[in-house]
């Protein structure tokens, strides 16, 4: 996998069950079961995204199957009441679609499911065309990286930035905890390393033990930023 920052290309599943706007109720059903996905893209055209039906779009057929909403009920819940009574894609889906870019952060498609309480994202390009969907599960993928690879990134990315400091710290990681140890000579920046190595796509903690703290030389004079 390649290095940091991963991005929805990275993880999608570019082979998608998706329906036409015109699928009738129960073909919706039938494809959600027979694919075992709980929420279809809708595509108008030659395949652009306009909207996603899901299971919660067609729960309120059922929700309102053995009694009528009262007024009330149906003023407070109006969009779940229309779709009580659709019988298309067309007319249940949720629209319009929240998507997601190929290019985009990994940590950009987490705040949108996030923030939105989605599960999946379709993945569409400038034009809306669908080209994958990814879910939580595709992002939590980062944090199946090995422990060795890791290390090798994080040394990679202290070495890019701190070159003087490359051959001090020593990088350990367990479970995808990052432990660096070593003669920090600046303890300022341990909170700027840290940060640079959480940043790190897979790793899920940093520990920094700086017990080994060298000093720096009297009268010695600041070049720039080391450990």
């Amino acid at each position: 996998m390649p290095h940091t920052p991963y991005t929805v290309s990275d993880v999608m599943t570019r082979s998608v069950v998706a329906i036409g706007q015109e699928a009738r109720f129960k073909e919706i059903v039938e494809t959600m079961e027979q694919w075992k996905v709980s929420a279809l893209p809708v595509l108008a055209g030659e395949g652009r995204v306009i909207g996603v039906v899901s299971e919660a779009d067609l729960l309120p057929k059922e929700e309102f199957r053995e009694s009528d909403p009262s007024r009330m009920e149906q003023l407070r819940r109006l969009d779940d009441v229309r779709k009580a009574g659709g019988l298309t894609a067309g007319e249940l889906m949720s629209a319009p679609a929240l998507t997601a870019h190929a290019g985009d952060t990994l940590a950009q498609a987490a705040r949108t499911m996030a923030f939105k309480s989605v599960k999946r994202l379709p993945v569409v390009d400038s034009a809306g065309m669908l080209q994958g969907i990814v879910s939580r599960s595709d992002l939590l993928k980062v944090f199946l990286r090995s422990d060795e690879d890791l290390a090798a990134e994080v040394r990679t990315e202290i070495g890019r930035l701190f070159p003087a400091a490359a051959d001090e710290v020593a990088v350990g990681v367990s479970d995808g905890v990052v432990t660096l140890s070593g003669p920090i000579r600046d303890r300022s920046l341990v909170a700027v390393v840290a940060r640079l190595v959480r940043a790190v796509e897979g790793v899920v903690d940093v520990t920094v033990d700086v017990t080994g703290t060298v000093p720096a030389p009297a009268g010695a004079e600041a070049t720039g930023p080391e450990l």
